[in-house]
């Protein structure tokens, strides 16, 4: 591979790593081509896109630190061979999937890994795997969000329910005297 070819390498690496919410690094050595076919597919319903890095294509990525310090820093620590899923949608997502792999092949095993330019480690991504889905993130934050409203309005319906519940005792008690 000459210059010209990895420098088109290195500029697209660093369109992907700017354009992915997550970037999650592996060490897939001795995992089997159906094992990591069946991840790509799995992976690929949840917008994420598999590539293997070239370390030497990875470094020349980051040598000019578009990327951040903590990117540069991850990409010069990274030996030996390495898959990296590029999550374009929910991070999450990709997370569950990837954790949920790794727990279930040896072979496969999760490295520090990048969140913008961000870096964390193996222990992030599994915490990052096991957050609520999208969804019921937002149905939560919606939760919270009508929670005082709807205090509000209970308030408000408690003096005319109570006001109901006072008439109604004064007519039972009517209705006892009278019979």
């Amino acid at each position: 591979m000459n210059r010209a070819e990895k420098t088109q390498l290195a500029s697209e690496l660093q369109d992907k790593f700017s354009r992915a919410n997550v970037a999650i690094f592996a060490d897939y050595k001795g995992l089997s081509a159906s094992s990591a076919d069946d991840l790509r597919r799995v992976l690929r319903a949840e917008k994420v896109e598999v590539k293997v890095l070239k370390n030497n294509v990875a470094r020349l990525a980051t040598k000019d630190g578009a990327m951040g310090d903590q990117a540069k820093s991850l990409m010069d620590s990274v030996v030996g061979p390495t898959l990296v899923a590029f999550a374009f949608g929910d991070p999450a997502a990709a997370a569950k999937v990837i954790h949920k792999f790794a727990q279930e092949n040896e072979a496969f095993k999760l490295k520090d890994s990048l969140m913008g330019q961000k870096r964390i480690d193996a222990s992030g991504v599994e915490a990052l795997a096991k957050l609520p889905s999208k969804e019921v993130l937002l149905g939560q934050l919606l939760s919270t969000m009508n929670a005082p409203v709807r205090n509000f309005v209970c308030v408000l319906a408690a003096v005319p329910r109570g006001l109901v519940t006072v008439l109604s005792a004064i007519e039972k008690k009517k209705a006892e005297s009278q019979s």
